[in-house]
């Protein structure tokens, strides 16, 4: 079970004939809806870190949110470059991958960390892309997270939210053209049903047509989302949110180290291709459908529970460089065919029943929750050794030979996960506190079978774990608000056809101080934690082991800001001590964590009868420290820091907007990432166009 307690509930009387309600914010707070649109960079609250939307001052842990406007701002296509500008957080450490975003959130993996309107994203290879256009905001809890989500490794959480309908009619309709050959039109309109108040409706879509960096990539992508919010009374609403996404993705593979980072005086160019357009395909379709239900029973009493059902449904084949890499002669490179047959089936429910009330002096806001999860994984990996590709002179259109499989493996496996959890936030006076507990259960069961020698073997595991978290913070009237924290995580690891796995375990101690201006829209905060996580899962030598920890210690910075005079900022800088523990890589640093990392992204928009009133002038950098590519830290894997900078232009006029966004703006060259299966440039200049017109 789980249990939180903080303190942003309202004071219930103790006669219930005689309640009365007053806020346990601080004096200018401000209210504003956890799930709902920003006007501007600056979030008040979130659901994410206690599903109860406390105000984010008042949460004992760190988060960020990516508003909506700093989205459309900023041009993102991705999650990835959503989270660019974010602290603790590496949002590329790959460079641009059409198939899945991996971003790297306190040292940790975060391919597993994703979630959609509070639901975890289930795939065993890395979440599935949702497209961004259909998102309202995107929230970063960074820390374990455990204690309202079950499973999950210690970095934290991105919720990435939807749009949802509202109460009011509104619309948007607008083109797009960039670099790669993207063209694409994007709509998202909503409002009032007519003659029937208590129902709004929104439909949001996009289609598109583009490539990648790489030559031949397609990223071609066509997004529908319709929601539906039926609100009878002010007690009472539920909201219906569907999806359907198609697209076409194919992976840049790696080049060979030797003519990327080695001494070699040739240098393969940024767009090189080792597919081979005959072979590689690629086609998925992501559904979603769910609803989220709310309603306020009484004063004390609120029920509200959340659903979702997925179908992920994807047939991928490509080429790519073996861990073999350049043959004897420099020129010859031995490639790997891929092919992968995935059918995901998720089901998740998450109950939650709010009670708040007060004991004497100490106002409560008690969340008891009991949430499910059932994922059915049916997939089929296979490898060959396929065609090599001669780099200094490639020949393209087939036929590629099979010439001998390496992996033959179909996974046939089912999971389900109960999870109960309490959570108490109190307030008394100034003080706020957080404490929760969580007991989960999570049962595996099926085969794992090689299909070379059609060696089945079960996969059958049950696991449980109790985790926790505690929190203390004081709210000074002038918006400060320093606090401390302890929290855990819990993991359990599916075994393979070679091995069986022990959970892996996280625990963080973190300490910091928020403020929120009493005289300007902004919010800052600066963290400090001890981050340790056991059991850990990492490749070695080509195979899956457990080694004993992975320790993280960290400093992050961040701001955000939006005043009225049309000036919009967000600033971070974070410093990652992320190290190995035991094992043949004791002491290394993790791969692809830099030391340090900072950003800075400012836009200005000049107000209404100024000379330039409607124009927008938009400018970031990026600063991406030194890290390594492998576990091993090997010198030939050393990758430097680079520094990247973006910009943008809008004009707004009556109702039409207009805007140019460039990436990556003076064309640095570099390397993103390195590993024995080959190194991956970052993307370079990418510009992007949009013109829409909205009412």
């Amino acid at each position: 079970m789980a249990f939180a307690l903080s303190g942003t509930g309202l004071a219930v009387a103790q006669e219930p004939q005689e309640t009365t309600l007053a806020p346990i914010v601080i004096q200018g707070q401000g209210e504003s809806d956890p799930r709902g649109p920003v006007d501007g960079y600056v979030a008040k609250t979130s659901a994410t870190a206690s599903k109860t939307g406390t105000p984010i001052l008042e949460t004992q842990q760190s988060i960020s949110v990516i508003t909506r406007d700093q989205i459309e701002a900023q041009s993102a296509q991705t999650l990835g470059e959503i989270l660019n500008y974010t602290a603790g957080v590496v949002g590329q450490p790959f460079g641009a991958d059409p198939r899945f975003d991996s971003p790297i959130v306190r040292g940790f993996d975060g391919r597993q960390l994703q979630y959609l309107n509070g639901l975890k994203l289930m795939r065993t290879a890395g979440a599935p892309t949702v497209e961004v256009y259909g998102l309202e905001r995107v929230d970063v809890l960074r820390g374990p997270a455990s204690v309202m989500y079950g499973q999950g490794n210690p970095g934290g959480i991105i919720n990435q939210v939807s749009k949802r309908p509202r109460f009011e009619n509104f619309g948007e309709v607008g083109t797009q053209i960039g670099s790669y050959d993207n063209y694409g039109a994007f709509f998202d309109f909503g409002g009032v049903i007519p003659n029937h108040e208590e129902f709004a409706y929104r439909l949001t879509g996009l289609a598109k047509n583009a490539g990648a960096q790489t030559d031949n990539l397609d990223n071609d992508r066509y997004f529908i989302a319709p929601a539906f919010t039926w609100k009878p009374d002010e007690d009472t609403s539920l909201t219906i949110l569907t999806s359907v996404q198609h697209d076409n993705p194919s992976s840049p593979s790696g080049l060979p180290p030797q003519y990327i980072t080695g001494g070699s005086g040739l240098k393969l160019p940024r767009n090189f291709f080792v597919g081979d357009e005959s072979f590689d395909d690629s086609s998925r379709t992501m559904t979603n459908v769910g609803y989220e239900f709310e309603r306020r029973l009484n004063e004390t009493w609120t029920f509200r529970q959340n659903v979702r059902y997925t179908n992920f449904d994807w047939n991928y084949q490509a080429l790519g460089m073996a861990s073999a890499g350049l043959g004897p002669d420099g020129r010859t490179l031995a490639r790997t065919a891929t092919f992968q047959d995935e059918n995901l089936n998720t089901f998740n429910v998450d109950n939650n029943l709010t009670a708040e009330f007060s004991t004497a002096a100490v106002d409560h806001k008690v969340l008891f929750g009991l949430d499910y999860r059932y994922f059915d994984n049916n997939v089929r990996t296979r490898f060959f050794r396929a065609t090599p590709l001669d780099v200094l002179d490639p020949v393209y259109g087939g036929p590629i030979d099979m010439i001998s499989p390496t992996i033959d493996t179909k996974v046939k496996s089912d999971l389900s996960q109960v999870g109960i959890y309490i959570q108490d936030e109190l307030a008394y006076e100034n003080w706020r506190a957080t404490l929760g507990l969580r007991q989960d259960w999570a049962s595996t069961s099926g085969t794992s079978t090689n299909m070379l020698s059609n060696d089945p073997r079960s996969v059958d595991q049950d696991d449980h774990k109790l985790t926790g978290r505690a929190g203390l913070s004081y709210l000074f009237d002038n918006g400060l608000a320093p606090y401390i924290s302890y929290s855990t995580s819990y993991d359990p690891i599916a075994s393979t056809a070679a091995a069986d796995f022990k959970p892996s375990e996280g625990k963080q101690w973190e300490a910091g101080i928020k403020y929120q201006p009493t005289s300007f829209n902004g919010f800052f905060s600066a963290a400090v934690y001890d981050l340790k996580q056991t059991n850990v899962l990492r490749t070695v030598a080509g195979l899956p082991q457990q080694i004993g920890e992975v320790h993280v210690k960290g400093v992050e910075l961040e701001g955000v800001v939006s005043v009225a005079q049309g000036l919009d900022l967000r600033a971070a800088y974070t410093y990652t001590d992320a190290k190995i523990g035991e094992g043949i890589d004791d002491g290394n640093r993790v791969e692809n964590v830099p030391r340090n990392a900072a950003s800075l992204w400012l836009n200005y928009t000049f107000q209404e009868g100024t000379a330039l009133e409607g124009l927008g002038i938009g400018g970031g950098v990026r600063y991406v420290g030194q890290r390594f590519g492998n576990s091993t830290n090997n010198p030939d894997f050393d990758l430097d820091g680079v520094t990247l900078f973006d910009a943008a232009l809008t004009y707004r006029k009556e109702n039409w907007k207009g805007s140019l966004n460039f990436k990556n703006l003076g064309d640095e060259k570099y390397v993103a990432s390195c590993s024995t299966f080959g190194c991956y440039y970052g993307d370079g200049r990418t510009v992007i166009g949009k013109l829409s017109y909205t009412w």
